[in-house]
């Protein structure tokens, strides 16, 4: 592929400057990372390793780029090499090179994207992880999606990833979810009282508490003094809650490989086994009655309290214990997906991480901005202890599974995001997930009609790169050429809506050259001498496989037949 090949020549360059003394033997070579420039003019691909050595190798990134390209090998497929801006080396490609690569798709075909440069490693990624004290709302939502999304393309770059759940089912949460169901409870057997208003609000606590009466389990409890009756309503309403909680996540396509129980780290005992460990290695001290970790020491902005003045531990004890099981189970790699809130959070398990002997950097967190719903131009209100809030369940009975994925990622999770109902619920070209769809059903609908004329595709015969001579069909060669890299820099970048992007330019390209086939006969696919018409649909084959390969990524389908949608003015082939 073009990406391997240029990776090639570059890594020859940068040993050759090593040779002559213009690159330090100490700086290691990093992975070559390309992309298309945002101007035309700058070339068809560029990389910055220039930039990402330079303080190592002590030079100007510039000065780097160029002793770079004058010890670059020669290629027959390279038409130029130039340093442009404060060091970025710049790849002009002949432009069937393009062109040739489409045999090499066609070969990989559902294997085209993946790579096998992260093979032996495991990965861990953990989101959602909401308490099972309530359904999950839009919010929930956007986290869900983009830590399934994230498992799927740190897989495609080959590592063995394993996908989690953290449920807190012990702590004041549960205890408050448990009284509140109590009280519903008692209400329903005649009780006269004012409900707590720390307690939850939601219907759905009279729901559990109308089962949890039908079933007649309550009655066994009666014997129970009142804290313990409300630890057995915590109890069975979150294992009500979360059961409920994994059917929503397998309606929009989520499935954990792993559900892990807070409760289980004190029945195990882990968390004063890490205590102790922390200690022993002289990261842990008393002051003022209470144990504190010393993550000051590793870059956070204060010390942390792991156990109370009233001997009672924190949060953070149990997140400790949580964090450095993932390590002993041999994740090299560790993803958490949080919400945004949880950014003062991200620097105190970086220096656990480290204090316990890792490398902080091995832990990633990707931070979810706001979700607002909104409804004929108004936002709608939420507020999960009120209980006044839209389900993630009812948005995907509104507009889909396929939708719903797709609108949570069309944005980067640092960006606060406006789910536009209007926009989802529309059958049209407007809707960027219908339009993808329907670039991928309209590829199939031509493959669909040669083969009934007579004139289907033959994989077999040799692809006649000359026969793609439109400018256009260049263009969406160089595009789905591109797809292998963008796969591996979305993993290393943890940023799943680059992949919707780039899906969209895919169909929009691809939409825009179809229609010119309406008024010139050169565009169109169908109808020409047997080669140009096999190479085209060669073509149309690639641009099938990334786009189904990638909305797979995105747990998208990729339907091959789909009703007209409105707006669509071209029909020929």
């Amino acid at each position: 592929m073009i990406e391997q090949r240029l990776s090639q020549v570059v890594t020859q360059a940068f040993a050759a400057c090593q040779e002559a003394g213009e690159i330090p033997r100490t700086v290691v070579c990093p992975p070559i990372h390309l992309e298309r420039p945002r101007q035309s003019a700058h070339g068809d691909l560029a990389t910055n390793i220039a930039l990402v050595i330079a303080k190592a190798a002590k030079r100007s990134p510039r000065a780097i780029a160029e002793a770079l390209v004058a010890r670059m090998p020669s290629d027959p497929h390279l038409q130029g090499v130039s340093v442009a801006g404060p060091g970025f080396i710049n790849f002009d490609l002949i432009p069937t090179w393009f062109v040739e690569q489409l045999t090499e798709i066609i070969a990989a075909d559902q294997r085209y994207g993946c790579t096998n440069i992260h093979q032996g490693e495991r990965c861990q990624v953990e989101f959602v992880s909401a308490n099972p004290t309530g359904p999950l709302h839009v919010g929930h939502g956007r986290n869900a999606i983009l830590g399934d999304v994230l498992g799927n393309l740190l897989a495609a770059v080959g590592y063995q990833v394993t996908k989690e759940y953290y449920v807190n089912d012990t702590g004041v949460q549960i205890e408050t979810l448990g009284r509140s169901v109590l009280c519903r409870l008692r209400e329903l057997q005649g009780e006269k009282a004012a409900f707590p208003a720390e307690c939850y609000q939601g219907s759905y606590i009279i729901d559990i508490a109308q089962q949890l009466q039908g079933d007649g389990t309550a009655v066994a409890w009666q014997t129970l003094d009142e804290r313990a009756q409300s630890l057995a309503c915590g109890r069975y309403a979150a294992d009500r809650i979360l059961r409920g909680i994994t059917d929503d996540l397998a309606a929009c396509g989520v499935v954990h490989d792993r559900y892990f129980l807070e409760s289980a780290l004190h029945v195990e005992g882990a968390i004063p086994v890490v205590i102790e460990q922390l200690r022993h290695a002289g990261h842990l001290y008393e002051q003022d009655d209470a144990l504190w970790f010393r993550s000051t020491a590793f870059g956070d902005d204060k010390d942390r309290v792991i156990r109370k003045s009233d001997g009672s531990l924190t949060y953070f004890a149990a997140d400790i214990a949580y964090h450095a099981r993932k390590y002993v189970e041999g994740f090299s790699r560790v993803v958490d997906v949080l919400g945004a809130d949880h950014a003062g959070y991200v620097p105190r398990m970086k220096a656990v991480v480290a204090a316990l002997g890792h490398d902080a950097g091995s832990l990633d967190y990707v931070l979810t901005q706001l979700v607002n719903l909104t409804r004929g131009g108004e936002v709608v209100s939420m507020s999960t202890r009120r209980g006044e809030y839209e389900t993630l369940a009812r948005l995907i009975a509104e507009v889909g599974r396929d939708v719903t994925r797709y609108f949570y990622l069309m944005r980067s999770h640092t960006a606060q995001l406006d789910f536009d109902l209007a926009l989802a619920t529309a059958q049209t070209l407007e809707n960027p997930v219908y339009y993808v769809q329907y670039a991928h059903a309209r590829i199939c609908s031509i493959f669909a009609k040669a083969e009934a004329t007579g004139a289907g595709w033959r994989q077999r015969d040799p692809l006649e790169a000359s026969q793609l001579d439109l400018e256009e069909e260049r263009a969406l060669a160089r595009l789905v050429g591109e797809y292998p890299g963008l796969i591996r820099a979305i993993a290393e970048e943890l940023a799943p809506h680059r992949l919707t992007v780039y899906l969209l330019e895919v169909a929009r390209t691809f939409q825009s050259y179809y229609t010119r086939g309406k008024q010139d006969p050169r565009y169109r696919v169908l109808g020409q001498a047997l080669p140009k018409m096999q190479a085209k649909l060669s073509l149309l084959h690639c641009l099938r496989i990334v786009i189904r390969n990638g909305l797979g990524l995105l747990g998208i389908s990729a339907p091959e037949r789909m009703n007209r949608i409105e707006g669509d003015a071209a029909h020929h082939d």
